[in-house]
């Protein structure tokens, strides 16, 4: 497996028209590496949200390319795209996105469903992801019925049981008290990344920098810097 992830090169990507026509990202270029948890870092403003939609299938690139495990992401059709995304990306949404109508553990099957396993069995191996997470006691209860920090588990649960290679996780920590936050990056750290999975976060919050490997900051649509292997050893041991 080739050691980055993913490779962006020159992505820019405008919004608007006419006078108000505006570049939100310009010229963005750089890499996420397997085993490693790299952060996106960078005001409100700053083009961070935009430029994770383009390097993950969402939102097409007015200029430039991303290489995403040796595909040219842009270059493929878009149920191509769509695939990959299924099979090779999971996601964690700011707001976890947990549908309030089933329990932990249907939601936790939903990427499992999407890939044509049967309901049982997929129902099975939810609950080996909740055990990963350590809400297999949770499995029959409705997302309102968990705490923040179990909710983002379970988002977190729901995005790895597809085995994708590369998570992403949007602003994981926003809306959980500074503990909480600090628990689940350091879970994820410990008990998700590997030398075979890259783990991009989104991110606004310094309380968690020590559990980053690499730390990419942004500041009005540019990356003005990449800082790389600056992880506290023995994080989470």
């Amino acid at each position: 497996m080739e050691h980055a992830a993913i490779k962006a090169n020159g992505l820019e990507k405008w919004f608007g028209e006419g006078e108000a026509r505006t570049l939100a990202v310009q010229s963005a270029s750089f890499e996420a590496r397997y085993g490693e948890m790299l952060y996106i870092v960078g005001p409100s403003g700053s083009g961070k949200t935009t430029l994770l939609s383009m390097i993950s299938g969402i939102l097409k690139p007015d200029g430039g390319s991303v290489i995403v495990e040796g595909k040219d992401l842009w270059m493929l059709e878009s149920d191509e795209i769509a695939d990959l995304r299924l099979n090779k990306i999971g996601f964690v949404f700011q707001d976890y996105h947990l549908f309030p109508r089933l329990t932990t553990a249907e939601n936790v099957a939903i990427p499992l469903i999407l890939k044509k396993m049967e309901w049982n069995t997929a129902l099975k191996v939810a609950l080996e992801y909740l055990e990963i997470v350590g809400l297999k006691d949770r499995a029959q209860l409705p997302p309102v019925k968990l705490s923040g920090g179990e909710q983002q588990r379970v988002a977190i649960a729901r995005a790895i049981a597809g085995q994708p290679d590369i998570l992403v996780l949007d602003e994981p920590t926003a809306s959980l008290d500074g503990d909480t936050g600090r628990k689940i990056v350091e879970f994820v750290k410990t008990n998700i990344l590997n030398d075979k999975r890259c783990i991009i976060i989104v991110t606004h919050d310094s309380r968690i920098d020590e559990y980053a490997d690499a730390i990419m900051k942004m500041e009005d649509g540019k990356i003005i810097g990449v800082e790389r292997n600056r992880a506290l050893k023995g994080v989470g041991e």
